[in-house]
Parts: structure tokens; C-alpha cells; sequence
């Protein structure tokens, strides 16, 4: 399959990219080049074989969530070491 111009665009447009002429002309042999890859697969016979999420085998772990109480020596001296608290609560900085 190979993209056209027009396709390579429509993708990076929809990516959010900005891609000038020359870029397009190496995404569209590179994006059908990976196009090409798929519909190989598209051939492969994968009747009986069962469906798995990755290959290692491994599964998540999980622990119960619990809340531990704290008596209250143990609350201030933890307050205490805080650089920055407001209301009784751990203040810190904004992430977004």
C-alpha cells in the first residue's frame, strides 16, 4: 500500500505535526513501508492461537489498599518534618 502525499499530510495534521515537502516525501515511503509490514501479517494464519496482551508472561501483582491510622505523636512529628503544609494537610507545588 502506498500513502499518497495528501495521506502523509491528513496524518500529521491529525498528529499535531508540521512536516514540510521534504519530510513528506520520507514519511510516505517510510509510513507505507510499516503499512506493508501489516498487511504481510494480514496473511499469517493465526487460527487456534491463543490471544495474550504481551509476550512475557507477566502479570500484575496487586495489594490491598488500606489505610494504616497513625497516632497522633506520629502525625505531628511527621508534620513537623514537612517543608510545607496548609490546614493540616501536605502542601506541594502544582504539577500542571
Amino acid at each position: 500500500m502506498e500513502l499518497t502525499k495528501d495521506e502523509v499530510r491528513d496524518i500529521a495534521t491529525l498528529a499535531r505535526i508540521g512536516v514540510t515537502d521534504e519530510e513528506v516525501n520520507t514519511y510516505q515511503k517510510d509510513l507505507s513501508s510499516v503499512l506493508g509490514y501489516f498487511e504481510k501479517l494480514q496473511e499469517v494464519d493465526t487460527e487456534g492461537v491463543e490471544e495474550i496482551g504481551h509476550i512475557t508472561g507477566v502479570t500484575n501483582i496487586y495489594r490491598s489498599d488500606s489505610v494504616i491510622e497513625m497516632d497522633e505523636k506520629d502525625k505531628k512529628a511527621m508534620m513537623d518534618s514537612v517543608p510545607d503544609k496548609k490546614d493540616g494537610y501536605i502542601k506541594v507545588k502544582s504539577v500542571l
